[in-house]
């Protein structure tokens, strides 16, 4: 049975965003053998509860007058995207989605490691560049948002 999701700090730097100067990660376990890691981040982005697509268009009419990306300004490519994030990195064991803006530079890496032969840790790090004091409040304003999301991603996508 797969175990709800948990957090953790994650230590900098970091190969995903070298110059990250914030960075988290939530891990599960999940049920399911010979999980890549582009398969297990499709799964966690597309598996979004509804409330946080609500949150999602309440951030975009927030930030639109501040000039900050929304969701609308990225084309989804297909391959070249997981969601609304494009794929900067990709490994079987990694993916790394991310998009630098005026604000931050951020990057979500999702790692997968095959625990036995039954079973995959799913790991997802999420790594901040601040680049000014915009970037230093938008973190502070997300961060409890973020912090039930990530989890809640995680737990919808395997059955929690």
């Amino acid at each position: 049975m797969s175990k709800r999701a948990t957090g953790s700090a994650v230590k900098l730097p970091h190969p995903g965003l070298p110059d990250a100067d914030w960075g988290d990660s939530f891990v599960i376990t999940v049920d399911q053998p010979d999980l890549s890691a582009k398969q297990a981040a499709r799964h966690v982005i597309n598996s979004a509860p509804r409330w946080y697509h609500r949150l999602l268009a309440l951030r975009n009419l927030l930030v639109k007058p501040f000039g900050l990306k929304t969701d609308a300004d990225l084309a989804n490519t297909g391959d070249g995207t997981i969601g609304p994030f494009p794929i900067t990195s990709e490994t079987d064991q990694s993916v790394i989605l991310g998009l630098d803006d005026h604000h931050l530079n951020f990057r979500i890496v999702f790692e997968t490691e095959a625990i036995d032969a039954h079973r995959t840790l799913v790991r997802s790090i999420t790594l901040v560049r601040r680049n000014n004091a915009l970037g230093r409040a938008y973190l502070a304003a997300v961060m409890p948002f973020h912090n039930r999301i990530v989890p809640a991603m995680l737990n919808a996508a395997y059955g929690h």
